[in-house]
């Protein structure tokens, strides 16, 4: 189904919309995403993969025009805090239609895909993962904290990149690198990070059975 949402969040919140005025949204949101799956499901779609957005508070971008209260900070990660929690609230509200909508229609697999947690578990713990450049720094950037502009984007002229893009998470500001976005399809495919797990729908044949050997 796509990222939706991010960027009807992404633009008012740039332009310092406040966080509870733009909560407001996330009804609209949910909704136009849940009216696209029941016309795919209309249609005889039988199985829908529906991620949720990302911890956009551990972005460059937010960061870099975020508070300047410490307080507003994950001690951990470092992320914005509220940002954060906002995401999970979009994700809470999806969760919770995506559960109604596989009540009415049983014969169809819904998959909620959990973009969130797959992603923090880098934040978490960065070098553990490779990430040894930093997780809230852009790769691609002309300097400051969070090596981001709004006004420069990766490709000017003006803009540096970095020497080893897959030991940073974030390839813009915006946009997160290969290596970032490697480690979370992994998860999502092979991990936990999926309801119900793909794993557990689609099981691996072990080296006895051989290829083309069903599994089940």
């Amino acid at each position: 189904m796509g990222e939706i949402g991010g960027n009807d969040y992404n633009f008012p919140l740039s332009t310092g919309r406040p966080i509870d005025e733009v909560k407001s949204y996330v009804p609209l949101v949910i909704d136009t995403i849940i009216s696209a799956i029941n016309e795919l499901i209309d249609m005889g779609a039988q199985t829908l993969v529906v991620p949720g957005n990302f911890p956009i508070g551990c972005f460059p971008s937010y960061l870099t025009t975020g508070v300047s209260d410490k307080e507003g900070y994950d001690p951990i990660t470092g992320c914005l805090t509220k940002l954060n929690e906002f995401s999970e609230y979009h994700n809470q509200m999806l969760r919770i239609k995506l559960n109604k909508i596989q009540e009415l229609n049983p014969n169809v697999v819904v998959i909620y895909a959990d973009y969130y947690n797959a992603a923090m578990q880098i934040y978490r713990s960065p070098d553990k993962y490779g990430f040894t450049n930093g997780t809230l720094k852009a790769c691609c950037g002309c300097g400051g904290p969070f090596n981001y502009k709004a006004t420069a984007r990766c490709g000017d002229v003006s803009m540096i990149l970095c020497d080893e893009p897959d030991k940073y998470v974030s390839w813009d500001g915006l946009h997160l690198t290969e290596a970032a976005y490697k480690l979370i399809s992994k998860s999502l495919f092979q991990g936990q990070y999926t309801m119900p797990e793909f794993r557990s729908m689609c099981p691996r044949p072990s080296p006895s059975q051989g290829i083309g050997k069903s599994s089940i």
